[in-house]
C-alpha cells in the first residue's frame, strides 16, 4: 500500500510517564513527536488564564450586534480547549435560537441560550466521521486506499473515473467538481446517488486539489457496499458507541430538539427555520445521512473523538483505529499541492483557521455551519469552536477570525520558556527594533532564537553604525517550535534585530535570549547580565 515519499511525521505509540508528570506539559517550545499516552482522557485542568480569557471574550463579542452590519457575526457559540487531556476552557456564549426568520429577532424571553451541552450541526466535520469509517474498513482488510473506487463501486467507474482511487477521494485529488445541486435537480435518493456515480471529472484525476462534497458522498456509498451496513450504523457502531458519544449522530431524535442550535431560515426548501434536521440541502435530500454532512454533536463529544485521535486511535480503553492507521490519516499525501496538505481524511497545516497552533502535523476540519476542530499533536492540544453562524442567514460573514482567536488563545496559553536566565525578548509591535550600543571590535554575535511565525513575518539581524544598516541574517520559521542557537560573524559597531509583521495570520511568536557579542579580547556584551545595554523599541522582556 503506497505511502507518500516524504512522511512529515512518524507517530508512534508512546510508553511514558503519566501526562501530568511530563515536563512538556504547558509548554509550546517542547513539541512531542508521537501520540499522547493511550490512557489520556478528558479531565478538568488549567492553563495560563489571560490568553484563554481573551479568546473567550473575543468569541463572546462576536455574538454582539455589530454597528456596521446591524447583526452579530454569529448568534452563539460553544468554545472548548484541551491540553494534555485537561479541559482548560468550556464556555457557551450567545443564543442557540435567536431569530424567527431571516431578519426578525425573537424577544429575549423566547430565545434559547447556548449551553455547554448544546448540540450542533457539524456540517463538513462529518467528513471526518466518514473518513474514519473508511479507514476502519481498511483496518479490516475490506478496502485498500491505493485501489480504484470502481473495484468496490463498479458503477462509479464511468465517464473517466475508472482509475480514481480511494486515496484520491480522501485527499480531494480525484478531479471531481465541488458540488452538484442534488436536492434540486434530481427527484429522489436513488437518482441523486446515481448522479454522483455518473458525474465526469472536472480535471484529470490526480492533477489538482479540489475540495469536493462528491468525494465523501461516494465514500459513504462505498463503505455501505463493502460492509453491508448503512453509514449511520457504521458511525454508531464504529465511533460513537465505543467512545461513549451519547449526543453524536445523524438525524437527532425529537427528544433532544430543545438542546439543538438552530441553523438557517430556508424558505427555499419549505423548511423555514431549520432546527434538528441537517442544514446542508444535499444531505437533507439524502435522508439526513451522507458522507459529506449530517452529523450532529456537542463540543464535549467532539473533544473525546479528538483525544482518541491524539491517543493513536483509542480512548478510555476502547480502540477505534490502529495507530498506524491514524498515522496515515495525519500524514500529508498532497505534497504535490502546496498549501493543500491533507491526510487520509484530515486537513493539515491550515493557518487560516488553525492560527498559532498550525504546523505540518496539525490536523482538523471546518464546517459550513460555523464549526471547527483543531488537533495539535505537537502540544497535545485540541481547539474546538462550534457556532451557528448560518442562523438565520449564511450571508453574514466568515467566522474564520473567531476560529483563529480560539486556536491563538490556546497556543498563547502554552509557555515559551527562556533558555538562559529569567526572561527573553519578544516583539510587541510590527517594526520593533532591539539595538545594541557601540561595540567597537565586535567579531561574533550569538543568541538563542525561538521562531514560530507565518510566511511573510520575520526577524532580521542587521549590522551598522547607527545610521546605515545592512542585513546579516533573517530568522524565519513555521511549525518547528524549537529553540536554536544562532552564531554570526560581524564587523560593525552596532547590531540590531528588526521584527516585521507580514500580511498573514501570525504565529506563536519570536523570542530572543542569551544575546552575547564577542570581540578580539573577549565578551563585549552579555545581555543576560546587562539587559539594559540593549535599547528596545517595541520589544518586551517576558518570562513565557
Amino acid at each position: 500500500m503506497r505511502l507518500p515519499a516524504l512522511l512529515l511525521v512518524t507517530f508512534m505509540a508512546m510508553s511514558a510517564a503519566p501526562a501530568h508528570a511530563d515536563p512538556s506539559t504547558g509548554r509550546f517550545d517542547r513539541p512531542h513527536a508521537g501520540f499522547s499516552p493511550a490512557w489520556t482522557t478528558l479531565h478538568p485542568g488549567r492553563l495560563e488564564a489571560g490568553p484563554i480569557d481573551a479568546a473567550l471574550e473575543r468569541v463572546r463579542g462576536y455574538t454582539d450586534v455589530d454597528a456596521a452590519t446591524g447583526h452579530p457575526l454569529f448568534s452563539g457559540a460553544v468554545t472548548l480547549m484541551v491540553h494534555d487531556g485537561a479541559v482548560v476552557a468550556h464556555r457557551p456564549a450567545g443564543w442557540a435560537v435567536r431569530y424567527s426568520d431571516k431578519t426578525t429577532e425573537l424577544p429575549v424571553e423566547r430565545r434559547v441560550p447556548m449551553a455547554e451541552d448544546t448540540i450542533f450541526d457539524l456540517a463538513s466535520i462529518s467528513k471526518l466521521f466518514t473518513s474514519i469509517v473508511v479507514m476502519q474498513q481498511v483496518d479490516r482488510g475490506r478496502v485498500r486506499v491505493d485501489q480504484p473506487v470502481s473495484r468496490y463501486l463498479p458503477e462509479f467507474g464511468v465517464n473517466g473515473k475508472a482509475d480514481i482511487t480511494v486515496e484520491q477521494l480522501l485527499t480531494h485529488t480525484s478531479g471531481l467538481e465541488p458540488y452538484l445541486p442534488l436536492w434540486q435537480a434530481w427527484p429522489d435518493v436513488p437518482s441523486r446517488i446515481k448522479a454522483v456515480m455518473d458525474v465526469a471529472p472536472k480535471t484529470p484525476p490526480g492533477s489538482t486539489y479540489t475540495y469536493s462534497d462528491l468525494n465523501l458522498i461516494t465514500l459513504g456509498v462505498l463503505v455501505q457496499r463493502v460492509s453491508g451496513s448503512p453509514l449511520d450504523r457504521l458511525v454508531r457502531d464504529g465511533i460513537t458507541r465505543p467512545l461513549g458519544l451519547v449526543d453524536t449522530g445523524y438525524n437527532p431524535p425529537a427528544a433532544k430538539l430543545d438542546r439543538i442550535a438552530a441553523t438557517e431560515y430556508q424558505p427555499n426548501t419549505s423548511r423555514g427555520m431549520v432546527r434538528g434536521t441537517v442544514h446542508d440541502e444535499n444531505a437533507w435530500s439524502l435522508g439526513g445521512v451522507a458522507g459529506h454532512a449530517g452529523v450532529f454533536s456537542t463540543a464535549r463529544d467532539l473533544a473525546v473523538l479528538g483525544q482518541a485521535i491524539l491517543n493513536g486511535g483509542t480512548y478510555d480503553g476502547h480502540r477505534i483505529l490502529r495507530p498506524k492507521t491514524v498515522e496515515r490519516m495525519l500524514t500529508d499525501f498532497n505534497t504535490e499541492f502546496p498549501g493543500n496538505a491533507h491526510g487520509l481524511g484530515f486537513e493539515l497545516d491550515q493557518r487560516w483557521y488553525m492560527g498559532a497552533l498550525s504546523s505540518p502535523r496539525t490536523a482538523g476540519h471546518t464546517g459550513f455551519t460555523g464549526t471547527s476542530l483543531v488537533l495539535d499533536p505537537m502540544s497535545r492540544s485540541i481547539a474546538i469552536l462550534l457556532t451557528n453562524r448560518v442562523h438565520p442567514s449564511r450571508d453574514w460573514g466568515s467566522v474564520n477570525p473567531a476560529r483563529r482567536a480560539v486556536a491563538d488563545g490556546l497556543a498563547k496559553a502554552l509557555a515559551v520558556r527562556p533558555q538562559r536566565g529569567p526572561d527573553a525578548w519578544t516583539p510587541s509591535t510590527s517594526g520593533a527594533t532591539l539595538t545594541t550600543g557601540d561595540l567597537p571590535g565586535a567579531r561574533r554575535v550569538s543568541f538563542d532564537a525561538f521562531v514560530d511565525l507565518d510566511v511573510g513575518d520575520g526577524v532580521v539581524l542587521q549590522a551598522g553604525d547607527g545610521t546605515t544598516w545592512r542585513d546579516l541574517t533573517t530568522l524565519t520559521g513555521t511549525g518547528t517550535r524549537t529553540w536554536k542557537r544562532v552564531d554570526v560573524a560581524v564587523d560593525a559597531n552596532r547590531l540590531r534585530w528588526v521584527y516585521t509583521r507580514g500580511t498573514g495570520y501570525g504565529g506563536r511568536g519570536v523570542y530572543l535570549d542569551g544575546i552575547r557579542v564577542l570581540g578580539d579580547r573577549g565578551t563585549l556584551l552579555d545581555a543576560e547580565r546587562n539587559p539594559e545595554a540593549l535599547t528596545s523599541a517595541g520589544w518586551l522582556r517576558v518570562n513565557r
